[in-house]
């Protein structure tokens, strides 16, 4: 935790510490960080990238937590992109440190040991889609509209789409979106495995959010080694990845949740995990 989080943490009102996100906690361990930069289409520059990162880390790390959503202000835009204004005049080393502040922050997100759900409730564009495909999961209104437009600007993406959009949608599919810079609405997006689950404009929160619940009854312990050994897998190989399965399947046998988990299957009770 950073100083001045440290130094709030006695504050009734923690979302003071963020100029750019708002963060609800609910009493099912739901936290919403929405990205509050409506005028700007909630666009990502360095600001929004340091304290998207920060928000992150501190609630991996609070107890109380079991889901994150992230969405944006308004019902235009989840993210329209990154600032084009403060990139525009950025040197070829500048949009190298640019990218790999963006990245790095994606990768915290992508890393968080709970799971991270991407409510999009509008535009998903550039860096927009980029921080969709860094969380676990996506929902997705179905008036959103997504896509990476860089090519259009003459620019590539920088924040790991060209990486996490042909992972998860397949080399065709990443090659269309970036190469053609065209848009996709909602629908296209679950058809090709962008986007996991689509909601109406009205239902979009009750939806995220009833996937978050279920989730969030779910064993953490067991939640957090699987998101490491996907991760693990989609990083190196399939053998490697089987390892990693093989060792979390072993640890997790020592854990708490596990022995609660059986009983509870085989009590035909409700399980009760402490995350322990």
């Amino acid at each position: 935790m950073t100083d001045a989080a440290e130094a709030a943490a006695g504050e009734e009102d923690p979302v003071a510490l963020f100029e750019n996100l708002e963060i609800e906690l609910d009493e099912d361990g739901i936290a919403l960080v929405t990205i509050n930069r409506p005028k700007a289409l909630n666009a990502l520059n360095g600001e929004v990238l340091d304290e998207l990162r920060e928000a992150i880390v501190e609630l991996a790390f609070d107890a109380e937590v079991k889901v994150i959503v992230i969405t944006g202000a308004g019902d235009k835009a989840f993210v329209a992109g990154a600032d084009i204004a403060e990139m525009a005049d950025l040197s070829p080393l500048e949009a190298r440190g640019f990218s790999q502040h963006g990245q790095g922050t994606f990768a915290t997100i992508e890393e968080c040991p709970k799971p991270v759900i991407a409510m999009i409730n509008g535009f998903a564009l550039g860096g927009g889609l980029e921080l969709a495909l860094a969380c676990h999961l996506r929902v997705a209104s179905t008036e959103a509209r997504l896509g990476l437009p860089e090519t259009s600007l003459g620019l590539i993406p920088g924040f790991g789409g060209t990486q996490r959009l042909t992972r998860l949608a397949g080399t065709g599919v990443a090659r269309e979106w970036i190469l053609t810079a065209d848009l996709y609405g909602a629908a296209e997006a679950h058809r090709v495995g962008v986007v996991n689950r689509l909601a109406e404009p009205e239902e979009l929160w009750e939806t995220t959010r009833k996937l978050a619940l279920t989730i969030a009854s779910r064993g953490p312990q067991a939640q957090r080694m699987a998101l490491d050994v996907i991760r693990t897998g989609l990083q190196t190989g399939q053998t490697e990845g089987e390892n990693a399965e093989s060792d979390a399947f072993g640890l997790i046998f020592s854990t708490d949740d596990m022995k609660e988990g059986t009983a509870a299957f085989l009590e035909k009770r409700v399980a009760d995990f402490s995350g322990r």
